[in-house]
């Protein structure tokens, strides 16, 4: 019997540590699969958190959405791709089919069209800047900071946005309106199909004077901030837009807009805030 014993026991022994090899070996393949999937895991996470967003944006608004822009995706780790135009081509491209999220327009009209066109909801919509017009010059020396220049009507042309198109341009009309100068300007309009371009015919001496956005303004020439009596309140509203409503970088932009960082950002820039 102890013959047979001893060869009984080494065999149960060495087929035990087999199995207790292959265990710690079966052990460690789950634990670095699991490994993999948790870092898999981490990687779609990210993946799906970062995402981008496409931004329809009033072209009064460049210089602040600029530094918007650069806060938000440095905060958010989304990126965002932004358009400017003047608000009333921007809207016609939204009710044509253009694949924009989110939308900044100049004023509150277009907002609540595209509402009434389905096109966004009515709770997804807040003003999100107010702004202010003046009237500039590239000339330190042609303005005096009054309405003087117009009254006199000592200039050769003077520029403003299309009304029909931009809300900085109907807010000029209404100006011109108001201290009776219309008729005895027209003939010296020289219209922009947004305030950007309005901007550039006074910058590149295509016209002596021009209505642009305070925001706008740089460091040379002559300016007058036109009083607020004389045209409407610029109220700028922002919208989510349907194609946005599931677009988690959309939504965390247009919440963003509401944050104290990006108000202080805005009014650096001379709008003022709700």
């Amino acid at each position: 019997m102890k013959l047979y014993i001893t060869p009984l026991i080494k065999l149960t022994f060495f087929t035990c540590l087999i199995c207790i090899s292959s265990f710690i070996q079966a052990s460690l393949a789950v634990q670095a699969g699991d490994k993999d999937k948790l870092i898999s895991s981490e990687v779609n996470y990210k993946n799906k958190k970062a995402g981008q967003a496409r931004i329809a944006v009033a072209s009064n608004f460049i210089k602040p959405m600029q530094q918007l822009s650069l806060a938000f995706e440095k905060q958010s780790g989304h990126s965002l791709i932004v358009s400017y135009s003047a608000s009333g081509k921007l809207y016609a491209q939204i009710v044509n089919g253009a694949p924009y999220d989110v939308f900044l327009s100049a004023d509150q009209t277009k907002p609540e069209e595209l509402i009434k066109r389905q096109k966004a909801k009515a709770s997804h919509r807040f003003t999100y800047a107010i702004g202010k017009l003046i009237l500039w010059s590239s000339d330190a020396s042609l303005i005096d900071g009054s309405d003087d220049i117009l009254v006199t009507g000592k200039f050769r042309k003077v520029a403003l946005a299309n009304p029909k198109f931009a809300p900085y341009g109907l807010a000029a009309l209404s100006v011109l309106e108001n201290l009776n100068l219309k008729a005895q300007t027209k003939v010296k309009w020289v219209l922009g199909e947004s305030i950007s371009q309005t901007y550039q015919f006074v910058a590149t001496g295509n016209a002596d004077i021009g209505f642009i956005s305070y925001s706008q303004l740089p460091e040379s020439g002559s300016f007058w901030e036109i009083p607020n009596n004389l045209y409407a309140p610029i109220k700028q509203d922002v919208i989510l837009l349907n194609k946005g409503e599931n677009n988690p970088a959309a939504i965390a932009f247009f919440a963003f807009l509401k944050s104290n960082e990006a108000k202080n950002i805005i009014q650096s820039h001379h709008y003022n805030v709700d």
